[in-house]
């Protein structure tokens, strides 16, 4: 991951991290806080201006991972969710939370928050970049499935990057469509990050035909 597109800001209890190339503007850190986040001031983010559970609670809004955060002293670390979720956003990313592991260009990230490119155009795959507004990217994010069994318990969520082809998902998890409606509860799944798939989320192999090299 190039360090340059990473800025820190370094707090007494909290130091905060911004990955601008993983941000999707979904605006979660302006909401929560006119204080700690500020894009008129440079440095827009200053951590001692709230305290260390404010900053938390607000860096874990946002849904891309793109703000995280390194607690120090008896500061906590961020909690991993109870269950693993992932949220298909209309015309958008899948949202994931939970305990990740994803399989990424530079190595593993373990990460409790996660926006993942399903468009097929983001600069930063698998990671969301934003790039299906441009691409102007439609679904509304339906899913053909309905929940059978328990909800799944906690455990590792492990995605994998299948060459030129889908998400590879192992692990317990909850499938939700872009209504919010649960789904599906799952152990493993392919889903779709070409773009291309007639049955999305899930991958349907449309990858091949349309030259995926993701």
């Amino acid at each position: 991951m190039a360090r340059e597109r990473i800025s820190t800001y370094e707090g007494k209890h909290i130091t905060i991290t911004y990955d601008r190339a993983r941000c999707i503007h979904a605006a979660e850190c302006g909401r929560g806080s006119k204080v700690l986040f500020d894009v008129s001031k440079d440095p827009w983010c200053d951590p001692d201006l709230v305290t260390a559970t404010e900053a938390m609670r607000i860096v874990e809004r946002c849904p891309s991972g793109a703000l995280a955060y390194t607690p120090k002293g008896d500061t906590p670390a961020e909690a991993t969710p109870g269950a693993n979720g992932i949220w298909v956003n209309p015309h958008g990313p899948l949202y994931v939370r939970g305990d990740i592991d994803l399989q990424t260009k530079d190595g593993r990230d373990r990460t409790a928050r996660v926006a993942l490119c399903r468009c097929g155009q983001s600069a930063v795959k698998p990671y969301c970049d934003g790039a299906h507004e441009q691409a102007k990217f439609r679904d509304a994010g339906p899913v053909d499935a309905d929940p059978e069994g328990e909800t799944p318990k906690s455990g590792r969520l492990e995605i994998n990057l299948a060459a030129g082809g889908p998400l590879l998902l192992d692990g317990p998890h909850t499938l939700h469509a872009g209504s919010g409606r649960v789904a599906a509860h799952a152990r493993k799944n392919a889903l779709c990050r070409c773009g291309h798939s007639k049955k999305k989320p899930f991958c349907d192999g449309s990858h091949k035909a349309a030259g995926f090299m993701g």
